[in-house]
């Protein structure tokens, strides 16, 4: 895939200058169009042998555009921060809002790249570290993202020539860097490895573009023009691309999905209640002091009907704990700032480091619930996120942190006592809104969203918990086992 770009690939100076003013205005121009229209990111991803002017060439963008609304990204080694998070959660931490650009060095091509050539990553780890890398950009390509991925090459004898030249000329010996000497070194297994990175990972909605490096004129303006035609195009497109919808699953033919099979008569009498809470509580702060949890941390996921308990659920998880040790997020309609990002990303930006314990109360199941419901979202959009979740999940999990979900239920009977016995108290009238009156008259809809969800999104590192809410008491008691329960078969296995 790369010899095309070991030729020397020439530019003279003359046809450089006379191309190079157009080239600066149009991109301009383009760079406050995208901003204008604030309709999407542009993600550039920086790879390739070192020495063939990725920094320069990004130095130069700099230049040619606006670098108020490009920001340049490095990913060097782990800070320890990074370290205490699963490895995403470095990227999305820095991804560019809608109009504008983010220029990533070091990214997750980088990471998996180094790791195989320095032998820390087998052939089996390269290949699942692909594969995550295609479903996040496909994900972030749905999410409207305009990504480019480019490839600095060099052959290795130009490569020879380069380090020879800058080793014996005083006034530029000092660009050389361990990493140039270094790359010598691993040429060979360096582009072996990186061939087949591209090759698998070169798609329509994130393209690789190689860019031969021999030339410092011919690579600019091939890499100017390159982003200025993606972003033209992208521009000019003012429809996002429609994506086919999945067949939405049909409801099981006699009617009983998962909740319809739940058993909401349990209950907890008072006496066995307060007996059991108490050590589900004692149990839950010791296993939060266990120096084991230190290897992990805790979320928790709260989902459920209106009225059904959720913040006295949470309340009492929390009253077992030191307010130091927890974290809750309510989640409620994004804001500006989230709205200019994919939807999971502010649930990543929340995500606890090793030792901590975060609780969502609502979470990144909306999209597939009341976004679904209240025709909030596409239907391509809410169905390819039950996907999108799963893949969240496993990278939690794969960073050893324990995850649980709660769905809270209860009946329609139920729920009608609580509403009513709201408005009727005066310090609980806020609870009550016109919207959870209006969502009873999609209890239906609810239900099969939540059918949905828990047969497509509960997996065995990620399971659901039903939880039987008719009786609080029962309920809270429930949460609180089940939280233990998670965290001992996480320490059993180390």
């Amino acid at each position: 895939m790369f010899e095309a770009a070991e030729n020397e690939h020439l530019l003279d100076e003359a046809t450089y200058d006379a191309k190079l003013p157009k080239l600066r205005e149009a991109l301009l121009a383009a760079q406050y169009e995208l901003k204008a229209q604030g309709r999407f990111p542009v993600i550039v991803l920086i790879n390739g042998i070192e020495g063939a002017g990725k920094g320069e060439t990004v130095k130069l963008l700099n230049e040619w555009m606006d670098p108020r609304l490009i920001r340049v990204e490095t990913f060097l080694q782990p800070t320890v921060e990074e370290r205490q998070h699963p490895p995403a959660w470095r990227y999305w931490q820095r991804l560019p809002g809608k109009g504008r650009t983010g220029v990533f060095f070091g990214n997750w091509y980088s990471q998996m790249l180094h790791g195989r050539v320095n032998k820390a990553l087998s052939r089996v780890e390269l290949d699942a570290a692909i594969g995550q890398a295609e479903r996040f950009e496909r994900m972030l390509a749905d999410e409207g993202a305009l990504i480019l991925k480019f490839w600095f090459h060099l052959s290795k004898p130009q490569l020879k020539q380069r380090l020879k030249h800058l080793k014996n000329d005083p006034r530029l010996g000092w660009k050389l860097s361990p990493l140039d000497w270094r790359q010598a070194k691993v040429y060979d297994r360096f582009v072996k490895e990186g061939e087949r990175v591209v090759r698998r990972t070169h798609h329509d909605y994130a393209p690789w573009h190689v860019v031969p490096g021999f030339d410092e004129r011919f690579r600019s303006l091939t890499v100017g023009t390159v982003l200025l035609k993606a972003l033209q195009r992208a521009l000019a497109n003012k429809l996002r691309k429609q994506r086919r919808a999945a067949a939405v699953l049909p409801p099981p033919v006699d009617g009983r999905g998962v909740l319809e099979a739940m058993d909401l008569s349990q209950r907890l009498d008072k006496a066995d209640y307060e007996d059991q809470l108490l050590a589900e509580q004692a149990r839950l702060a010791r296993r939060l002091r266990d120096k084991k949890y230190r290897r992990h941390a805790l979320v928790a996921a709260f989902e459920g009907n209106d009225a059904a308990g959720k913040g006295s659920a949470i309340r009492r998880v929390t009253g077992a704990l030191d307010p130091r040790q927890y974290r809750i997020v309510p989640v409620a309609a994004p804001s500006d700032e989230e709205l200019a990002q994919p939807y999971l990303w502010r649930f990543w930006r929340h995500i606890p480091r090793l030792g901590n314990f975060t609780i969502f109360d609502r979470s990144w199941y909306g999209r597939v619930l009341v976004e679904r419901v209240e025709e909030l979202t596409p239907v391509a959009d809410w169905q390819r996120a039950y996907g999108e979740i799963n893949d969240f999940e496993e990278q939690l999990h794969d960073a050893g942190i324990v995850l649980a979900k709660f769905w809270l239920a209860i009946d329609q009977d139920t729920q009608l006592e609580r509403f009513r016995a709201r408005e009727e108290t005066p310090f609980k009238r806020f609870k009550i809104t016109e919207d959870d009156w209006r969502n009873r008259d999609k209890w239906d809809l609810y239900s099969q969203a939540v059918n949905d969800m828990v047969v497509q999104t509960s997996t065995a590192i990620a399971p659901w918990t039903l939880v039987e809410a008719n009786d609080k008491r029962f309920a809270r008691v429930k949460v609180l086992r089940t939280l233990n329960e998670a965290l001992e078969r996480a320490y059993d296995k180390g």
